[in-house]
């Protein structure tokens, strides 16, 4: 039976930057992940090699905005280890069916001017808007690299420029009520109150939606962030797909003397009067940890699969219900389609340029648009009859994922996890079969050729992945690669639930890290290197805690 101080369960990106913070620290660490590489959804892989050999996709996450708002980067100098980021800008193209289109970049300024071919007034009220929405993030960015319920940290995070953009936002009674407001506003709300043109209206209900939820829906107002972040700190993409910020962080790791063992799927947490011990994989093999277990996978899946129900009820005689029933997840996830493309999609009736195709390619041709495609999948039904998506062609900005002269082609295509009337049909139960994913996927390349007419002729080989397939390749709960639903309500010091928001949980020595706790999910490490300073702080001896 091999011991080491921790264990983490699940090598995703933060998992592995926990692990980064601990090893610094001076703890054995060991990283348990059950797919044959490491990464979770941060990976870059080959998966078309016979068809498509020499060609690199992203299988989830491609585009990096939250990890620029923390430290990760510059303290774990990962740099060091081959990581460099590639800045997309222009950053969203958003071509409409009367011919016009969106086109942003990270100016302020220049995309106004964009803009203004449209609409003199929603140029103006684009600039106050991302200003206002910048000093949000400003505002709120502290909160991020922090524990969520820790007021000293929440005090000591805030210098005076933070402190100023929190004023300039709440700092009387008027304003303060105004940023209640829109916050418990709708994207939907908020958008028809600040622009008159669908040219901007709807890219931004698309970005909006991100987070996992129509545009009409209250209290993801936040999503709003999404667009303001394209010009301020920018998007980017590391060199050689995601998966090189996962190279990275491997090599650090494995530097510090970290082990990361793949094909090691996690059957049970082993629990000792109330105590956090080990863990059993599915071979039967028990690793021991003497200072504690941290789960990189969403607290649903630990408590209620991993750990035995007599060790919960012990604990927090609540926290098994709190979990089924509390916890929100509304049906929605991808369907994902990556492309070999002997040449980039030519969008050749709005003036095209390949720059355009440098951050993301958008298809919402309206609000309402937007508003259909993340709806109906909350109720089981598959948006595809006039797709909305989102597409990037990342071998534009990084030629190195693809062989000379060709490209790749990532699609994220909203869909429901359990399709409504088919259930106990399909993978697991949830509808989905290789026939009906890829009709689906005939339709969405269908509404793409429509405003790029030479994409079809273009594929020289084609994956697709349904929601179930995603699924299970994550071990994700319904398929929300964000663990939980991203609403208000489940965020913060809510998120998952307040008696384990803070990376903490009733059983001793065991502790939560990942996209489920905060600040959330996508690509920052935020969660990894916040879950690592409640480690070490609890571990700490008397002595260093006094001084």
């Amino acid at each position: 039976m091999e011991s080491y101080d921790v264990i983490i369960i699940g090598a995703g990106h933060n998992g592995l930057v926990c692990a980064a913070y601990l090893l610094k620290a001076g703890y054995k660490v060991l990283l348990l992940e059950k797919r044959s590489v490491p990464g979770g959804a941060a990976t870059t892989e080959e998966v078309i090699p016979k068809d498509a050999p020499g060609f690199k996709f992203n299988l989830c996450a491609i585009d990096h905005e939250f990890i620029f708002l923390g430290p990760v980067i510059e303290e774990l100098q990962l740099s060091k280890y081959g990581l460099e980021y590639l800045f997309c800008d222009p950053t969203v193209f958003c071509p409409h069916p009367d011919g016009k289109y969106f086109l942003s970049y990270r100016s302020v300024e220049k995309t106004c001017a964009e803009i203004a071919r449209y609409s003199e007034r929603d140029a103006e009220k684009y600039g106050e808007f991302v200003d206002y929405w910048s000093k949000l993030m400003n505002a709120i960015a502290p909160l991020f690299n922090i524990p969520p319920q820790s007021v000293l940290d929440l005090l000591s995070s805030y210098d005076f420029n933070s402190l100023k953009q929190v004023f300039s936002l709440v700092g009387t009674p008027q304003k303060a009520l105004d940023w209640l407001r829109t916050m418990l506003s709708s994207p939907d709300d908020i958008l028809q109150e600040w622009f008159d043109s669908e040219i901007v209206k709807a890219p931004l209900a698309r970005l909006a939606a991100e987070i996992g939820a129509p545009p009409s829906q209250k209290g993801i107002t936040a999503g709003m962030i999404m667009m303001a972040m394209r010009h301020q700190p920018g998007i980017a993409r590391p060199r050689g797909g995601t998966g090189a910020l996962t190279a990275a962080l491997v090599k650090l790791v494995q530097s510090e003397g970290g082990v990361i063992l793949t094909d090691q799927a996690v059957k049970g947490v082993i629990v000792d009067n109330g105590c956090a011990v080990g863990v059993r994989v599915v071979s039967g093999l028990e690793y021991r940890a003497s200072k504690g277990v941290i789960s990189n996978i969403d607290a649903r899946r630990l408590f209620l699969q991993l750990i035995d129900a007599g060790d919960i009820d012990a604990a927090a005689p609540k926290l098994r219900n709190r979990l089924e029933r509390r916890i929100t997840n509304n049906n929605e996830t991808i369907l994902k389609i990556d492309c070999a493309l002997s040449e980039p999609p030519r969008f050749e009736a709005y003036q095209h340029k390949d720059e355009y195709l440098m951050g993301t390619v958008l298809i919402a041709d309206s609000v309402a648009h937007v508003e259909k495609a993340h709806a109906t999948t909350i109720i089981g039904e598959i948006p595809d009859e006039n797709p909305s998506i989102y597409v990037d062609v990342p071998t534009v900005l990084d030629p190195s994922m693809a062989p000379e002269g060709k490209h790749t082609l990532w699609i994220e295509f909203f869909a429901p996890y359990q399709i409504a009337g088919a259930e106990g049909t399909g993978l697991n139960g949830t509808g989905w079969t290789d026939e009906l994913k890829n009709k689906v996927a005939d339709r969405v390349m269908d509404k793409l050729a429509e405003y790029a007419p030479n994409i079809k002729k273009a594929i020289i080989a084609r994956r697709v992945e349904s929601p179930a397939e995603l699924a299970e390749r994550l071990g994700s709960y319904k398929g929300n690669y964000y663990h939980i639903d991203m609403t208000l309500e489940q965020m913060i010091f809510l998120r998952p639930l307040p008696e384990i928001a803070n990376y903490k949980t009733p059983i001793k020595n065991l502790y939560l890290t990942g996209a489920g706790t905060h600040p959330g999910g996508s690509i920052s490490g935020m969660p990894g290197r916040n879950c690592a300073r409640v480690f070490i702080r609890d571990h700490r001896s008397l002595l260093s805690r006094l001084f």
